[in-house]
């Protein structure tokens, strides 16, 4: 792929909000002949899916998507996408997403300004689960994550067989989009980072800020494909949904 320069925002006084999508992953578990993200799904692609629904949210000034570096088919497979894109994602999501905060960078974003990260496998996201979450997190002084509450009973495992169960009660599903200011989630990461800790979400690098990020009640339906039955039930919520969108 040719190298392009990024181009520069415009400098500004207010804060803009930015998406960022680590899209460099494999999805080992969902059995995909291919990266899951381009998987094949009710008429576009997974991520396809994703980015239409993030290019709804009028308040994003624009979205990045970080691939890997040898990526060469998103183009082809998300052609209608016009946000920004950077082949430099990493082996961890984490990586990726401290890439991605590079990029923004690059482009004009200030450490003021909000990130919201989310994944590129979370496609049955909706614009106005989006706009809850900067609602709740646009005046907030650490930021947030959609979640929910865990309704189910939690047992740890140990060999095979439950070793005990868990109280559930104060437990909630980590979702995304997470929001954080640019700046504190780039220290966040560089932090954690140095620590060799492992950071499977981004509210996780910011809690050990000893900072704690709010949690804003999502929904059940914005789960995260990552079995191979996943597909085919987001496939039948994408139709339902299509069956329902007026018709101009």
């Amino acid at each position: 792929m040719p190298h392009t320069e990024p181009t520069l925002e415009p400098p500004r006084a207010s804060p803009r909000l930015y998406g960022l999508v680590p899209c460099a992953g494999v999805g080992e578990r969902a059995g995909t002949v291919g990266p899951k993200q381009y998987e094949a799904l009710a008429g576009s692609t997974v991520v396809g899916h994703t980015l239409a629904a993030l290019h709804r949210v009028t308040r994003l000034h624009r979205v990045l998507v970080v691939l890997s570096p040898g990526d060469a088919i998103f183009e082809s497979r998300v052609p209608q996408f016009d946000g920004w894109v950077a082949r430099t994602g990493g082996a961890t999501r984490a990586d990726s997403v401290a890439a991605g905060l590079h990029g923004l960078t690059e482009r004009g974003a200030q450490p003021t300004d909000w990130v919201l990260v989310h994944d590129a496998a979370r496609c049955l996201i909706r614009p106005e689960w989006v706009d809850a979450l900067i609602d709740a997190c646009i005046d907030d002084d650490v930021g947030g994550l959609l979640a929910l509450p865990v309704a189910d009973t939690l047992k740890r495992e140990h060999a095979g067989r439950v070793a005990a169960t868990v109280d559930r009660a104060q437990m909630w599903q980590a979702q995304t989009p997470q929001m954080f200011r640019l700046g504190l989630l780039r220290d966040a990461l560089e932090k954690a980072t140095q620590r060799g800790s492992t950071v499977t979400d981004e509210a996780s690098a910011i809690e050990a800020m000893r900072l704690a990020p709010r949690l804003v009640r999502g929904d059940a339906g914005n789960f995260k494909l990552t079995w191979p039955q996943d597909f085919a039930l987001a496939a039948q919520q994408l139709v339902a949904r299509d069956a329902l969108t007026p018709r101009r």
